[in-house]
């Protein structure tokens, strides 16, 4: 076929491509990957880490959890089904950059309303294609999660030094309280689905849309509640539970949230908290918290639930954990009785729950409502609600609905539960995976 002959939609995507601008990504520790820009043209800054999901891209860009975050995409072939307005966690996109291996010439799904590059130049977000990912995977795995830079079109031609200077100058992820970007400014209602179990006050501290959907279609009115909220004015809204949502920075920089939570733990109102909102329940039970060498993002997250001995695949997005010990029953520090770790981590055995055996309140460090992602921790949302209802006949009632044991009838131990699926190896197994095993 000549020139002349070339459709028209091949002849768009072949400028679309060649128009690229060069650009570069820069670790603060000094090395460089060379590519195109993608998305807006200019620089941006923020920790780079990675998220092995093979789909989702467009909930991964609008989960306020990413904010400050430049988001390395392990899947090599990104934006072939484009956007639409259905899909998204959020108002917007909150990355601070996005990396990608190829990003798709053509847009070939029915529910797109656009291309992703579209949405990237629209909310300025700075990104870059056409690096080795996997390399670079495969260094964030080794060295960590790092400040990185990426610098496009004018701001590609400046001096190494002179980016790397930026980069180093950045503050770093440990300290940071993001939840006040995040968070709803006023509180807002969404009405319960079906019949009405009671009310539930969220505090948003990066809450995605699925999360609320799922809690309203368990039959909760749900109030959306600022970050900066005080105890008085949750309890204004005389709610019959509290949530605790996913969201960005350091649980160690939120300590009004602690306080909070503390307050919900001694008045005995039924808690659930996911992502954020379990590093948050540790704190709150006493329990300290730190930095995760490069995190767990992606959908295929293998957890086991100690107590059924079953393995869940579920969709994470944290970069720091709880510090609680992983077996038996222990006496919170705070003063909350007693506890335990429900959910561990097994490809590297970072805690994934915690279980309150004394007060009403549990926790995971995954994301149950799963957008994209599987479905396999939904039951969560189910146990929230048992747990309210009841709560109505007595707190003793529903703090037995989280502290029962729950063996499968394939399980005669966890351990053994695990071993049998093939998911757990033996302790001296040299071959356990990482997460960035999984790129």
């Amino acid at each position: 076929m000549t020139d002349t002959q070339t459709p028209k939609t091949d002849q768009k995507e072949k400028s679309h491509v060649a128009n690229r601008e060069p650009a570069v990504l820069v670790l603060e520790d000094g090395r460089r990957f060379r590519g195109r820009g993608y998305g807006a043209i200019g620089s941006t800054i923020g920790e780079a880490v990675f998220s092995t999901g093979m789909t989702g891209y467009q909930e991964t860009l609008t989960d306020p959890s990413y904010a400050g975050q430049i988001v390395l995409q392990t899947a090599p072939h990104i934006g072939n089904t484009g956007v639409n307005d259905e899909d998204p966690e959020s108002a917007r996109i909150w990355v601070a950059g996005y990396i990608v291996r190829d990003p798709s010439r053509v847009v070939s799904n029915h529910r797109a309303a656009r291309s992703l590059d579209d949405d990237l130049v629209a909310q300025g977000i700075v990104g870059i294609s056409g690096i080795d990912t996997r390399a670079l995977t495969r260094h964030l795995r080794d060295r960590g999660a790092m400040r990185a830079g990426i610098f496009s079109g004018a701001e590609a031609a400046l001096s190494e030094q002179e980016q790397l200077d930026r980069v180093q100058a950045a503050p770093e992820m440990s300290g940071q309280n993001l939840s006040a970007e995040v968070s709803t400014q006023e509180t807002y209602t969404l009405t319960a689905v079906g019949s009405r179990v009671g009310s539930v006050a969220v505090l948003d501290l990066g809450i995605k849309s699925a999360t609320l959907r799922a809690l309203a279609e368990r039959g909760f009115d749900v109030h959306v509640v600022p970050q900066s909220i005080t105890v008085d004015e949750l309890y204004a809204l005389e709610p019959s539970a509290v949530f605790y949502s996913n969201g960005p920075g350091d649980p160690s920089a939120s300590d009004h949230h602690v306080e909070l939570l503390r307050e919900v733990l001694t008045r005995r109102t039924p808690f659930f908290g996911i992502c954020f909102g379990n590093q948050l329940l540790g704190r709150a039970l006493g329990f300290g918290t730190y930095k995760l060498p490069f995190g767990h993002r992606g959908i295929n997250q293998p957890v086991l639930d100690k107590r059924s001995g079953r393995v869940e695949i579920t969709a994470q997005n944290h970069g720091f954990a709880v510090d609680a010990p992983l077996d038996g029953v222990v006496e919170t520090p705070a003063g909350f009785g007693r506890a335990e770790v429900s959910h561990v981590g097994l490809n590297d055995q970072v805690v994934e729950g915690l279980a309150c055996l004394d007060i009403p309140a549990f926790s995971v460090q995954y994301h149950p409502e799963a957008a994209a992602g599987p479905h396999d921790s939904a039951y969560l949302f189910d146990r929230f609600r048992e747990m309210v209802l009841a709560a109505r006949e007595s707190v003793d009632a529903a703090i037995a609905v989280e502290a029962e044991p729950r063996v499968s009838p394939d399980a005669t131990t966890p351990s053994e539960g695990a071993r049998a699926a093939g998911t757990v190896p033996n302790a001296d197994d040299s071959s356990i995976a990482t997460s960035g095993d999984q790129a």
